[in-house]
């Protein structure tokens, strides 16, 4: 089992990264909240993994907390929900938010991320509420997202990337184009905003 990589930020194509450690390039996923918090290319980056074997397939997920990757693993025990799913919701909602959704056993939020219907939200919270009575809400526990300044690319490529990073999170392309569109003052905002900004209008709408 791999538990966490450290190594040097080698490529980022939301929401996939390759970590160089040693000369070796692992290959990510990551929800999000980790996005927006990485360093830039070619700087140093440590992040707690999960990995996940198929037949087809071994996938590795990486988390800028393990607070992260414990919601991320709690999520894919959960009947019908896949790595895919889980990262979906990850990305909509802040870890933090997510647990308040589920205390408050609202599924407003949740239906609004793709893959979620009203049935299948109602299901998670009902599921998840015992899982979550030993989290704590402490604010300081569950900043993930930074409000610094992000990497500053062109326009069309930004949004290109921002648009991908949607879809792969399930999003529909005339819904991720649309969401990226509705943004006021996206001139020379790095991909990493948009998608938080697009995120943030569409599942808090």
């Amino acid at each position: 089992m791999i538990g966490r990589l450290r190594g040097t930020l080698a490529e980022k194509q939301p929401p996939h990264l390759i970590v160089d450690v040693g000369g070796l390039g692992y290959e990510l996923e990551v929800p999000m909240t980790t996005l927006y918090r990485l360093p830039k290319l070619g700087e140093v980056v440590t992040l707690h993994t999960h990995l996940v074997v198929r037949e087809d397939a071994h996938l590795l997920y990486g988390f800028a907390e393990k607070r992260e990757r414990e919601l991320f693993r709690e999520l894919i025990r959960l009947n019908g929900v896949g790595p895919k799913l889980a990262l979906a919701l990850m990305s909509g909602l802040e870890v933090d938010e997510l647990v308040r959704c589920v205390q408050a056993q609202d599924a407003s939020a949740l239906v609004r991320v793709p893959g979620v219907g009203k049935k299948t939200a109602e299901r998670l919270l009902v599921e998840l509420k015992d899982r979550f009575k030993a989290w704590e809400t402490s604010p300081a526990m569950f900043t993930l997202v930074s409000d610094g300044p992000l990497p500053v690319a062109s326009e069309s490529t930004a949004e290109a990337d921002a648009v991908s990073a949607l879809v792969s999170l399930g999003y529909k392309p005339q819904e991720a184009s649309k969401a990226i569109a509705a943004i006021k003052d996206k001139a020379g905002l790095g991909s990493e905003e948009l998608i938080r900004r697009s995120l943030k209008g569409m599942i808090t709408k």
